[in-house]
């Protein structure tokens, strides 16, 4: 399973914020440092915002900041939340049942228990989980 740009960004916002500790960041900022489009990034960040992951603050000193601790915020929700197609092939969608080989095909439950998996091991960690190296982090953002 590969994540779109969008889920990709929006955790890398999230460990750049976490990393920052509870100091404002700006998207121009964020997108700099990881060389990454702005007007893309607005984008997620407004999702994130939606789905209380940041909180954003407009206008001159504005930016944003992690709305909940990192230990709160768990990567498979995150990657549930900002993925917005999780079907890993075709006839997991209900309503494209083209393939001819789906009455007898088993590929489709392997399927579903690959992505459980996925998701069962993404379930188990935490931003706070990819914040054990803060020091190394802000170094190498900041350079």
């Amino acid at each position: 399973m590969q994540f779109t740009h969008f889920t990709d960004y929006s955790l890398r916002t999230l460990i750049y914020l976490g990393a920052q500790k509870n100091m404002l960041a700006t998207i121009s900022e964020v997108a700099a440092k990881y060389g990454i489009s702005r007007s893309h990034l607005t984008k997620v960040v407004h999702q994130l915002a939606n789905r209380g992951y940041i909180q954003t603050t407009r206008g001159k000193g504005g930016g944003m900041r992690l709305a909940r601790l990192p230990q709160l915020i768990n990567l498979g929700d995150v990657v549930r939340d900002m993925e917005e197609n999780i079907n890993l092939v075709e006839c997991f969608n209900a309503k494209n049942q083209s393939c001819p080989l789906l009455p007898a095909c088993t590929l489709k439950s392997v399927l579903l228990e690959a992505r459980k998996n996925f998701f069962d091991t993404l379930d188990r960690y935490t931003l706070a989980d990819l914040l054990t190296n803060q020091s190394f982090m802000i170094k190498n953002l900041n350079s």
